[in-house]
């Protein structure tokens, strides 16, 4: 019973810290040289989203790289408001390994 739980709770530490994939052109573009990108919580460590890629994917993991995108302040009718500040992982794979963000987990 503890292992099961066990796992479970392993499995969803990896489902908080992969937020969602970042479909956009430029990461499009960066999937033609084996790299993903992912939203993150701001406190995510590398080895922490490197673990989480190998054990949700299935797929090797080369590097991770990543990086704070500060909030902007911006408008909507008039009234200001601020973006939130997240974190973007670029999570570089292995030769021969690959993830299709398309499709669901």
């Amino acid at each position: 019973m503890s292992k099961k739980l066990d796992k479970q709770a392993g499995l969803e530490v990896h489902y908080d810290t992969l937020i969602a994939p970042v479909v956009t052109e430029k990461s499009t573009i960066a999937a033609e040289h084996n790299q993903v990108v992912f939203l993150t919580p701001l406190d995510a460590t590398k080895p922490q989203i490197s673990e989480a890629v190998e054990s949700l994917f299935k797929v090797k993991v080369k590097a991770v790289n990543t990086l704070r995108v500060k909030g902007k302040n911006k408008q909507f009718r008039g009234r200001p408001y601020t973006r939130s500040t997240v974190k973007k992982a670029v999570v570089t794979l292995e030769e021969g390994h690959a993830i299709d963000v398309t499709t669901g987990l």
